[in-house]
């Protein structure tokens, strides 16, 4: 039997799909739907997702064709774990040195890995620089300080020495600081939104 999107037994974000559905502070009608695939406990199939997002059935081909959603073959348990003990590690695999700093758009340390509570809380407060920095310039019409910052100590640009990621989970802004080469490319990703987005409220932080 040949494993297709119809015979599957639920779907789930792939990484790429991940950064896209939450890459803005106000997620558009197909992000929202990609979304709605963090909202349980456990993955959703075709049924529980349209239930949870009329947009699902719109949107799946589009999401398939592009790799942000892919297929399961088995349903997946979302995190389970307290976050205090879950973001050092996943945090910590999104990063070729397996150091990370996970932020707040307001400058708190969220979640820290490999780096001690000084240099994390340097690294958030500049993370909160640099969203008031995109505010800023998304007021004088460009939005492109919004996506991602990174900062290299060779002239080549080949490998960044740290890397900001921006995302929003419910509205709320969070930075993905990642020292070394970023591996983004990671379920971990999902997973670390997984967790946030089960949060909710526990987790958020109001600016």
């Amino acid at each position: 039997m040949t494993f297709t999107a119809a015979s599957s037994d639920g779907f789930m974000l792939t990484p790429s799909g991940a950064l896209y559905a939450f890459s803005r502070k106000t997620p558009d009608p197909s992000e929202s739907a990609l979304q709605a695939l963090l909202t349980r406990d456990r993955s959703l199939d075709m049924a529980a997702w349209s239930a949870a997002d009329s947009q699902a059935l719109v949107v799946l081909p589009i999401a398939l064709e592009s790799g942000w959603v892919q297929p399961l073959r088995r349903p997946l348990q979302g995190p389970d774990a307290r976050l205090d003990d879950f973001l050092p590690p996943v945090i910590a695999s999104l990063s070729g040195e397996r150091r990370a700093v996970l932020a707040s758009d307001g400058g708190f340390c969220l979640g820290r890995a490999g780096v001690n509570q000084d240099e994390a809380d340097t690294l958030c407060a500049a993370a909160a620089d640099y969203s008031d920095f995109a505010a800023r310039q998304a007021r004088r019409g460009w939005h492109g300080a919004s996506r991602y910052v990174a900062f290299h100590l060779d002239p080549e640009f080949l490998l960044p020495s740290h890397a900001f990621l921006p995302f929003w989970v419910d509205e709320a802004g969070y930075w993905l600081i990642v020292m070394g080469e970023p591996l983004l490319n990671n379920p971990a990703l999902v997973e670390l939104l997984w967790g946030i987005k089960q949060a909710g409220a526990r987790f958020r932080v109001q600016g």
